[in-house]
Parts: C-alpha cells; structure tokens; sequence
C-alpha cells in the first residue's frame, strides 16, 4: 500500500514538472490601443524624450539605430 502511494506520488511529481505554460505573444505585450511614441508608462524612459511627442521619438529611434550601427562605430560608411 505504501508502495503504491509512493508510485502515485512520484508520478504526479514528474508529470507536474512536464506542463508548460503558454508562451503566445498575445500574453507577453500590451493591448496594443496606442501607438509606440506614446510611451511606457513609468519613469524609465530615455533621456531627452517626452512620451507623446511623435517628433522626438523618431529621432530617438533614429539615434538608437545609429549607434547599434557597426559601420558608423569603426569609422566606416
């Protein structure tokens, strides 16, 4: 009988272990109402920036793009 509760146990424990939760882009984004230049909603955004302003955003990921650029950080063209 012990056995067989040990059994049983140890099977619950290795099938618990093989669920996965859902992994869907759905769960892991925003709702997706507004758009990107609008801004997160807290405090950690890049210097120079004002959420809303479509102007500043565009030259924010503009300069962002620059400097992850490898031709621009060697010197190149």
């Amino acid at each position: 009988m012990k056995r067989l509760l040990f059994v049983a146990l140890a099977a619950t424990a290795v099938l618990a272990g093989c669920g996965e939760k859902s992994q869907s882009q759905a769960d892991a984004r925003d709702s997706g109402d507004v758009p990107p230049y609008q801004g997160a909603k807290d405090p950690f955004v890049a210097q120079g920036w004002t959420p809303g302003n479509k102007t500043e955003w565009d030259n924010q990921m503009r300069t962002r793009t620059q400097t992850q650029n490898e031709y621009v950080k060697i010197g190149g063209n």
